[in-house]
C-alpha cells in the first residue's frame, strides 16, 4: 500500500524557518518524483517544489525560489522541504505527492499518490 506522510508543519513568525518531511512507503522510492504542493485558504492548490529521486533533479515555483530547498534521504525514503525566510503568504496546508513518471512537474495532474497535509501558519 502506497503511503505518504507529511509532517513538520506548525506556527512560525515571519522570517522564520520550518522543515517539512514526507515519509514514503509502499513503492520503489528511487523511481518516483516527490512533489510538495500547498493550498492556502480560499485558493487553489499550487505546486511548490519537486525532487526526482532517481536523478536528483529539482524544480521550484518562482514564489519560493531561493527560500525553499528540497532534498531527500533515500535511506529513509523521505523527502524534506526546508523553508526559510517564511512569509505570511506561505501560510497553507502543505501536501506531498508521488509521481511514478519521474519527471519534475509542478502540475498536480502528473501525480499519482497523495498524502494528507500538514498546516503551516506564518504570522506577521
Amino acid at each position: 500500500e502506497v503511503q505518504l506522510q507529511a509532517s513538520g508543519g506548525g506556527l512560525v513568525q515571519a522570517g522564520g524557518s520550518l522543515r517539512l518531511s514526507c515519509a514514503a512507503s509502499g513503492f520503489t522510492f528511487d523511481d518516483y518524483t516527490i512533489g510538495w504542493f500547498r493550498q492556502a485558504p480560499g485558493k487553489e492548490r499550487e505546486g511548490v517544489s519537486c525532487f526526482s529521486v532517481g536523478d536528483g533533479n529539482t524544480r521550484y515555483a518562482d514564489s519560493v525560489q531561493g527560500r525553499f530547498t528540497i532534498s531527500s534521504d533515500n535511506g529513509k525514503n523521505t523527502v524534506y522541504l526546508q523553508m526559510n525566510s517564511l512569509k505570511p503568504e506561505d501560510t497553507a496546508v502543505y501536501y506531498c505527492a508521488a509521481d511514478r513518471g519521474g519527471g519534475i512537474w509542478l502540475d498536480e495532474e502528473w501525480y499519482d499518490y497523495w498524502g494528507l497535509g500538514t498546516l503551516v501558519t506564518v504570522s506577521s
